[in-house]
């Protein structure tokens, strides 16, 4: 998981270095992206953006890039200037907006020789165990490609989401799914305070909230004026779904020529520190919370591969019970027929008993497709103590 280097503590709590994420997750809003007066892409300012994604490219950190910004790129051009938009105006704004946006992400990243891609998903994609295997694989390779993946929500089809302008919960759920370090979400403000300062000038800022208590939580306003229609509640949402996944998310003002650069050398942000069982909540959802669909029963080699946490390959699969889907959960025998461990399947039912006992290498040649290399990624498998079983 995270290689973090600790790099600052404040109030005794020591913080996240971003210069040290292995995978990270930059969300940024409307207001970042849009100039509002020109209805047009802020393109100097993406421009740094993109300078610094290449230089931490350059150090080896993976970045997606959750980006705001397609409705309001096309609502001059739609005459769709009023403050509330019906969800169909919104629908169809997004549909000329996106092309908008994501001809300036390519742009921008181009000049730094990135190669952007476009995923456009809904928060369903990340929620739904099909859709968010094939989500995953896709955000997978395209990093392993070097391209620089830019998301947005599905507006054209979203129908509730797109209400609320929920891209901070959607970017959590990325960064839940890639197994991100880190999630920067880039705003007009600089963070969490305890009341909204626009509006009371005692409000403290929080520089570091290490437990999303009923406390903080009720600190979250209305969402701002304009265009950008998130605001700190959707943030705090996002706040409890990436800590609780084990990503550190910090809040940081996208309001300077290098947002990412600037937090880096300690640039005033709220961090919410990752929890400590972060990272086993979707291991133990995993082991515990679903019923088996399938059974897969392994060689002794399978199973000592397991054991020493690692996939399990077709090669090791010896039978296969049970119907399922892609994505649907299986239990893993050993050749005692004891239960070893619980995962998702790579494969439906007919796909893994046809694959069965065979190399990875062999996989196109059988089903006339490539898929994965494995029957259950060791990231959606969960070996059983003995308690467990």
């Amino acid at each position: 998981m995270a290689r973090l280097v600790r790099a600052m503590t404040v109030k005794g709590e020591v913080l996240p270095s971003l210069a040290s994420a292995r995978r990270l997750v930059v969300k940024i809003g409307s207001s970042l992206v849009v100039d509002e007066k020109a209805a047009a892409p802020r393109t100097t300012w993406l421009a740094g953006v993109a300078e610094d994604i290449a230089a931490a490219r350059a150090r080896g950190t993976e970045i997606i890039v959750v980006s705001s910004g397609a409705i309001a790129l096309a609502r001059r051009t739609l005459g769709l200037t009023r403050r509330q938009l019906r969800l169909e105006e919104k629908q169809a704004a997004a549909a000329v907006g996106q092309i908008r946006l994501a001809q300036a992400w390519s742009e921008a990243l181009s000049a730094r020789k990135l190669t952007a891609a476009q995923l456009l998903l809904t928060l369903d994609d990340t929620e739904d165990r099909r859709r968010y295997l094939n989500a995953r694989a896709t955000l997978s390779t395209l990093l392993s490609l070097g391209c620089v993946p830019v998301i947005n929500e599905n507006d054209t089809v979203a129908t509730t989401e797109i209400r609320f302008g929920d891209n901070d919960r959607l970017a959590a759920r990325v960064a839940e799914m890639v197994r991100a370090d880190m999630l920067v979400l880039l705003s007009d403000i600089d963070g969490l305070y305890t009341a909204d300062p626009r509006r009371d000038p005692t409000a403290e800022h929080l520089p570091v909230v290490a437990a999303l208590t009923p406390e903080i939580e009720a600190m979250g306003g209305e969402p701002p004026p304009g265009y950008s229609s998130g605001g700190m509640r959707t943030k705090l949402v996002a706040a409890r779904i990436a800590t609780q996944a084990g990503v550190a998310m910090a809040i940081a003002q996208g309001h300077v020529e290098r947002p990412l650069r600037a937090l880096e050398q300690g640039a005033r942000c709220t961090w919410f520190l990752p929890a400590a069982d972060g990272p086993s909540a979707w291991k133990r959802w995993i082991a515990g919370s679903l019923a088996a669909e399938g059974v897969f029963t392994v060689d002794l080699g399978a199973a000592r591969a397991l054991r020493d946490g690692r996939s399990l390959l077709p090669a090791g699969v010896k039978a296969v019970e049970g119907t399922f889907q892609r994505g649907d959960p299986v239990l893993v025998r050993g050749p005692d027929g004891a239960a070893l461990a619980r995962g998702l399947s790579a494969y439906g039912s007919e796909d893994a008993v046809r694959i069965a006992g065979n190399r990875s290498g062999q996989i196109e040649a059988i089903l006339g497709w490539r898929g994965r290399d494995e029957m259950i990624h060791r990231d959606d498998l969960v070996v059983l103590d003995a308690g467990d079983r």
